[in-house]
């Protein structure tokens, strides 16, 4: 079989398990973010935090539970690691360095798992389990339920209330993450993941010496990372890694955990808001995109430029010979467009315009079909910008499922697109006028401006891949890949949950024969259209000087 085939053949039987699984996940996560029940367990621990779930929140009162939440997760996971030392399970690691400790717990907490250490030589089963296993679970929920209260203000009328973000977390994380992640540890256990606390030993014989290697709760901490569109690896190789994804079929199970909850969120949003058809119209636009990068991706990496590639047919410099270039592509694409950052190969090695498409797909906001919760959010922004867009062009107020796109809605809107480019590029621009940022860079030329441009468009859009080549372990990447991904994951829920409030607070408008209808393929592509346009605006300058230029010169 050749290479290309079993690419496609994969990337075929990827998209039937997602249509399998979205109709009854995407119903099920509807019924149990609309449910009024509590279980015992779940009492036990509004009790122990002090939280009412019955008391309806306004979007402040929304949002500051949120932050509050978020900030106390980052205290604690800093101070889990800086006490590593005098931990039990420690595996004889000290504690980490301040700078890193801070930048590690704003990863995780922000969903964002960038990783400027080793895993295996830093962190020991304490930290692992306890601290950064714990924060993949919470930090998805915290996505999932920051969307559905961008649903609800969707949904409700002549209210400005949102539901209970303590009620929202707690049944993301006990009723839908858990139980797949059970399910879904048990079965890369099967497929040869390891899950034990083994400590360091030392393995085989490798050029006269031996090589190092401790256990730890990997297929467990995998499961999330995947699922929760998190991306932190156990190991410095990520998912390239043995330990963590051992054969093809691992491979493309972990893939499909990334893919599974955003793609099946489109279904809960239109069960939510009654109209199955507005959410088969997002789940259109994010497929289209998807499927459109994947081949793109595979084009590029597959493409013959000279004997090399005709030998082993592609570009398989950085990629692991278990899965080929075809696996390889899928996910990395996979992983850019959502939040997750994993990777089962290095992107630093891709050909230039291949690198250009993983940047791209992170630039667009990560909405194709995004991160768990994030990728909503973000596209049902995008389908408000589209449906004013529209609005203009016609001469009638915009109106979104029955809402009016005014003066306000827009301009939360407005914010929400500006703020990650913002950083991106702000910060993109400091670190190459300064000397010692750039002094990291392993390239020069276009390829080195990728590296920096790529870390902070991982960091400000919460992905958590690396170009490699990149010497991120410094005072200034540790410090300012942290701001970036705090502000980059908290401040656009500012102007989500204000949006929120302002629909939810709004009396529904009929829809008349001029009400733009936004469940048809014609909306569809102008939401695609919108996304492409507006991407590429903002970010075309600095991909023309990286990715861009690396690939027209090769």
């Amino acid at each position: 079989m050749s290479p290309v085939l079993a690419g496609v053949l994969q990337l075929l039987a990827l998209i039937a398990a997602l249509a399998l699984a979205y109709r009854p996940l995407g119903d099920y996560m509807a019924r149990v973010y609309s449910s009024d029940k509590h279980y015992k367990p779940e009492k036990w621990i509004y009790k122990a935090i002090g939280a009412n779930p019955n008391a309806e929140m306004r979007w402040p009162a929304y949002l500051r539970a949120v932050l509050a939440f978020s900030a106390v997760s980052v205290l604690f996971l800093y101070g889990l690691q800086r006490a590593q030392g005098i931990l039990p399970g420690s595996l004889g690691f000290s504690a980490i360095d301040p700078d890193q400790a801070f930048n590690t717990a704003a990863s995780f907490v922000a969903n964002t798992n960038w990783q400027s250490y080793y895993g295996e030589q830093a962190m020991g089963h304490v930290v692992q389990t306890g601290g950064l296993a714990v924060q993949n679970f919470v930090s998805a929920a915290v996505g999932m339920a920051v969307a559905v209260a961008l649903v609800r203000g969707f949904a409700r009328s002549r209210t400005g209330e949102l539901g209970n973000f303590w009620s929202d977390l707690v049944r993301g994380v006990f009723r839908i993450l858990l139980p797949i992640s059970v399910i879904g540890a048990v079965i890369l256990v099967a497929c040869g993941a390891i899950q034990n606390f083994a400590g360091i030993h030392e393995v085989g014989q490798f050029l006269g010496g031996t090589q190092q290697w401790n256990g730890g709760a990997v297929a467990s901490q995998e499961v999330i990372k995947e699922l929760g569109t998190n991306g932190g690896g156990y190991f410095n190789a990520n998912s390239a890694h043995p330990f963590e994804n051992p054969n093809p079929f691992s491979n493309l199970f972990e893939i499909f955990l990334i893919l599974v909850i955003p793609f099946s969120l489109t279904r809960t949003f239109g069960r939510m808001v009654g109209n199955l058809r507005q959410g088969y119209a997002i789940l259109a636009t994010m497929a289209t995109i998807w499927i459109g990068f994947t081949a793109l991706m595979m084009w590029t990496e597959f493409a013959h430029h000279g004997p090399a590639f005709d030998v082993s047919g592609g570009a398989m410099e950085g990629k692991e010979t278990r899965f080929g270039v075809g696996a390889s592509a899928i996910f990395s694409v996979a992983t850019t467009l959502t939040s997750t950052g994993a990777v089962n190969s290095f992107h630093s090695s891709y050909t230039g315009l291949g690198g250009g498409i993983q940047l791209l797909g992170m630039q667009l906001g990560e909405i194709a079909p995004g991160g768990v919760g994030s990728g909503l959010y973000g596209m049902l922004i995008m389908a408000i910008i589209a449906v004013f867009i529209a609005g203009l062009m016609v001469g009638r107020t915009p109106e979104y499922l029955g809402k009016k796109i005014g003066t306000r809605e827009i301009k939360f809107a407005a914010c929400y697109i500006l703020i990650t480019p913002a950083l991106v590029l702000g910060f993109t621009a400091a670190a190459m006028a300064l000397d010692t940022p750039a002094n990291s860079m392993t390239n020069t030329g276009a390829h080195g401006f990728s590296e920096i441009l790529y870390a902070y468009t991982s960091g400000a859009n919460n992905n958590g891949s690396a170009f490699a080549g990149l010497n991120a372990d410094t005072q200034w990447f540790n410090s300012t890949i942290g701001i970036a991904m705090l502000l980059g994951r908290f401040l656009p829920m500012v102007f989500v949950l204000a949006l929120a409030g302002s629909l939810a607070e709004q009396k529904p408008v009929p829809e008349t024969a001029g009400t733009l209808r936004t469940d048809k393929p014609l909306y569809t592509g102008l939401l695609v259209g919108t996304i492409l346009i507006v991407t590429g605006l903002t970010y075309f300058p600095a991909l023309a000087l990286g990715p861009l230029a690396e690939g027209l010169a090769s």
